[in-house]
């Protein structure tokens, strides 16, 4: 049987508005979506006439002219938790109370605030999240303690975590212990592990803005639809969105990564030369090893370029 006509699996669920695409995928994985009655696996395509259950449940195509998908933006407050399982107590599903099925794009951390989207359009939250390492996404925070010059410099030029250097952000001291971070990554935690690395502590932290989105009026537990406009300023922003993770990562080179390398090393005080070929009683080779690994590219100016603004 021909499958030129056929939609992935995937997408057709996705599209359905039932969920995103990789959420299509944990469901296949999981047997829990059916077509014509059998389990299919990932990669199967839908024909034309194909009954597509989820959970037992008929999943009806999209609509030509997408006319039925909606758009959402909410100003999550502290304590929601991101997710569509309805068994979760604070879900984000049961605390916006749509009528239609609906699913976020991205995440925002429990307790975190802020912008976020959501929406029932399963393509769209695919092009935003290949495309969220080039859009820029701005964060209020407040730390417990005092900022200092070198932190935002650091900051703005990139720390090391979670195996790789974030990339150079934007910078702009509020006050004495508040800054705005503008950033064009979504790494796990990103900012509270970027001030942990410095010896700060998070105690605030609100998304105020993704792309050209800003939350404006919007006070924590509201939401609003996103206008056309707003949305046409989206669908040009990610109209030509590619996988960009495994690239970028390929791009910070050699030099990024041996800056990790002696970033984990320096909790140690020993390279990792000096662990596999120092004699055990040579304590002279033992010392000059440890100096050198005690010099630190991060002690050195780095050379990744931020963006920073200190206001006085």
């Amino acid at each position: 049987m021909s499958t030129d006509n056929g939609k992935r699996l995937n997408k057709y669920i996705s599209d359905s508005g039932f969920c995103s695409r990789r959420e299509a995928d944990k469901l296949i994985e999981q047997n829990r979506v059916t077509i014509n009655g059998s389990t299919p696996e990932l990669g199967t395509k839908v024909m034309p006439g194909d009954v597509v259950k989820v959970n037992g449940k008929p999943i009806d195509a999209v609509a030509d002219n997408k006319s039925d998908r909606i758009y959402i933006a909410y100003n999550k407050p502290i304590g929601i938790t991101c997710t569509t399982e309805r068994n979760v107590r604070g879900n984000i599903v049961d605390a916006i109370g749509h009528r239609q099925r609906i699913f976020p794009i991205g995440r925002l951390d429990k307790p975190s605030e802020g912008l976020i989207f959501l929406t029932n359009d399963g393509d769209i939250v695919n092009k935003i999240l290949r495309a969220e390492n080039a859009h820029d996404k701005e964060y209020l925070v407040t730390v417990d303690k005092p900022l200092s010059e070198r932190f935002a410099k650091r900051m703005a030029q990139g720390v090391p975590i979670l195996g790789t250097i974030t990339k150079p952000c934007e910078i702009e001291v509020l006050s004495k212990y508040s800054f705005k971070i503008i950033l064009t990554q979504g790494l796990n935690r990103q900012i509270r592990r970027m001030c942990e690395y410095l010896d700060y502590e998070v105690k605030k932290l609100k998304r105020s803005r993704i792309m050209s989105i800003s939350l404006g009026q919007l006070k924590p537990g509201q939401w609003r639809y996103l206008t056309s406009k707003e949305m046409q300023q989206i669908n040009d922003a990610v109209s030509g969105s590619r996988k960009t993770s495994l690239r970028a990562e390929q791009n910070l080179g050699k030099e990024v990564k041996q800056a990790v390398k002696h970033s984990d090393n320096k909790h140690t005080g020993i390279s990792d030369r000096a662990n596999k070929s120092q004699p055990k009683n040579d304590k002279n080779r033992s010392q000059r090893s440890q100096d050198k690994s005690n010099k630190s590219p991060y002690s050195q100016k780095p050379r990744l370029k931020g963006k920073l603004t200190l206001n006085k």
